[in-house]
């Protein structure tokens, strides 16, 4: 065991108010440690709203205002991702609760909280480094956060027609896409919004990024798999005139003309998962992977 102390930043789903009490188990391990917590003062509101008491000496933070040797997220694959987001780059690992559906990144169960939090303080567990892409922007700057842990996606306005991105890789010229999108996504995203147009499955770790097109006008446009040492620049020009970059699901409008330069961080979101945990075994109990439903 441990025996420091251990700090813990806890963030968590707004919207799930079935889900309130399944932050219990991870608050009496945490007690049980006497580890100093953090709330996320949105969530804690949340929790309060939903009729629980909070322990004294758990203290409140807004924005980046937390120090922590882990964050915990409560919620969904959403929720660490936003958490992801709030940690940046200060390589704090994230450890993701899952009280939603699919949860492929916030792989633990609240059933299994209690055990989880014994292994922190073990030093039984296993930190992955994932990788990120910026943003960047020759105009009008992305407000915010512009770095992605699943993906950036390039996609059209509403009801507009298609859009056209003329994409290049390390300056050589790749392809015009005409689509209703382009999706560039880590290893981690390969099995988010990607998969869902077409894309394939990369194993997390793996030095790559994924490009892949959203409904694209042509049958002979396929996903491309690039070096994530390469740099995509992606030119867009739109009948509306603007277009939407959603990274990681924070959408952002940008005007017709606009050149993104997308490349990988300089720096790595950590991920806590405990031993023995397998990508290959959550693509198949999750994803339901080789499942043949005629058996």
């Amino acid at each position: 065991m441990q025996s420091r102390q251990l700090r813990f930043a806890l963030f968590g789903n707004l919207f799930q108010q079935q889900a309130a009490t399944t932050v219990l188990p991870l608050l009496d391990a945490l007690s049980r440690h006497e580890a100093v917590l953090s709330i996320d003062r949105p969530y804690r509101d949340f929790l309060v709203a939903a009729g629980l008491t909070l322990a004294d000496g758990i203290t409140i933070f807004e924005d980046d205002g937390f120090e922590a040797d882990f964050a915990i997220s409560m919620g969904g694959d959403g929720t660490l991702l936003q958490t992801a987001a709030r940690v940046g780059r200060r390589q704090i690992p994230i450890l993701g609760v899952n009280t939603g559906r699919l949860g492929f990144l916030a792989d633990v169960t609240p059933q299994e909280v209690a055990t989880t939090v014994e292994a922190l303080y073990r030093g039984d567990y296993v930190v992955e480094p994932r990788a990120v892409i910026h943003v960047g922007t020759d105009g009008e700057p992305i407000d915010g956060y512009c770095y992605g842990l699943n993906d950036v996606a390039i996609l059209k306005r509403d009801s507009a027609s298609m859009i056209t991105i003329r994409a290049r890789i390390n300056g050589e010229y790749l392809t015009t896409y005409q689509a209703d999108g382009l999706i560039v996504s880590t290893p981690t995203g390969s099995t988010a919004y990607s998969l869902s147009n077409g894309g394939p499955i990369i194993v997390p770790l793996t030095g790559v990024m994924l490009m892949t097109a959203v409904a694209p006008h042509s049958l002979n446009i396929r996903p491309i798999v690039i070096p994530d040492t390469s740099t995509v620049t992606l030119t867009v020009e739109s009948r509306s005139h603007s277009f939407l970059v959603a990274i990681d699901g924070r959408s952002h409008k940008l005007p017709e003309g606009t050149t993104l330069t997308l490349r990988r961080a300089d720096y790595d979101v950590r991920v806590v998962k405990r031993p023995g945990a397998s990508h290959f075994s959550t693509l198949r109990e999750k994803m339901m992977w080789g499942a043949d439903g005629r058996s």
